[in-house]
């Protein structure tokens, strides 16, 4: 089964915050290979397809430095169709010299490079395993975090070359800081819908829906109490969550009111105040 179309509710799309609009776009544009779907003053979204945003870049009128220990993004995550992409992708950072690959994880459901933008916005790019060799203990999928086999990996390229992320590229997952883990479990598990699949003791869960390894990840690796980012600073803006139909996003929606949560044209902001903006799959 597919984990990002409906009836699963999923993370579809991110809205950053960075300091130099055209800094950024060498970057998601000429390192990655992301397309312009849309470009005004001092904001570019960015497509693999040519139809759907995937990424909007923003800099806005007095833009501040990214803060250091605050809730928000820790990174998204773009997921591949294949390992041979992943591949693609790592053989490609390899031949320009890209200097600040900051990890490659293998995570037994799936493997994992992890950079960052210009501005330090956390990126995770990724390829799953068949969920059909996951390993399940009752509601908790088994995750590990150790070192790619990268000479493995890298022969899955068969010498084809990367010219930019495929098409069919999604965005699997969103990991955030958050101030307090109780309260933010409560937020998108009662709220929002989502399971608790795995726990890293106290201080880390990955959430899913449909029986998926994680749509978003939740830490307090910047410490409990941590507050939002300034306005108009280097940061998440938002996020979209999609439903998979109008009714599953109501009763979310009556979910959060009756936990005390304001949602105003469909948007909301969780107890870190990371703001999510509630979407419906009409496909």
């Amino acid at each position: 089964m597919s984990f990002h179309k409906k009836p699963v509710t999923f993370v579809s799309y991110v809205h950053l915050i960075v300091q130099q609009l055209e800094r950024s776009l060498l970057f998601y544009e000429g390192l990655l290979g992301f397309q312009i779907l849309e470009r005004t003053e001092n904001k570019v979204t960015l497509t693999v397809d040519g139809e759907n945003p995937l990424v909007t870049i923003e800099q806005p009128e007095g833009v501040l430095p990214k803060e250091p220990r605050r809730s928000g993004l820790y990174h998204f995550a773009l997921l591949l169709p294949s390992r041979k992409e992943l591949a693609k992708v790592l053989q490609h950072f390899i031949d320009i010299k890209y200097p600040s690959i900051q990890g490659a994880s293998d995570h037994f459901v799936s493997e994992a490079l992890y950079l960052a933008d210009p501005d330090g916005n956390g990126i995770e790019i990724y390829v799953d395993r068949p969920s059909e060799g996951w390993k399940w203990n009752g509601e908790e999928v088994y995750m590990t975090t150790e070192a790619i086999d990268i000479p493995n990996l890298l022969s899955e390229a068969k010498g084809e070359k990367f010219t930019g992320l495929p098409s069919t590229t999604i965005m699997g997952h969103i990991h955030l800081h958050v101030s307090d883990l109780v309260k933010a479990d409560e937020f998108y598990v009662k709220g929002l819908g989502f399971n608790i699949v795995h726990r890293l003791s106290n201080h880390a869960h990955f959430l899913s829906t449909g029986g998926y390894h994680h749509h978003i990840g939740l830490n307090t690796w910047n410490g409990t109490g941590a507050p939002a980012p300034s306005p108009n600073s280097v940061s998440l803006k938002y996020y979209k969550i999609v439903f998979g139909d109008e009714a599953a996003r109501s009763s979310a929606i009556q979910n959060l009111q009756q936990l005390g949560y304001t949602v105003s044209s469909y948007m909301v902001k969780d107890p870190s105040g990371t703001h999510i903006h509630l979407e419906v799959n009409d496909l």
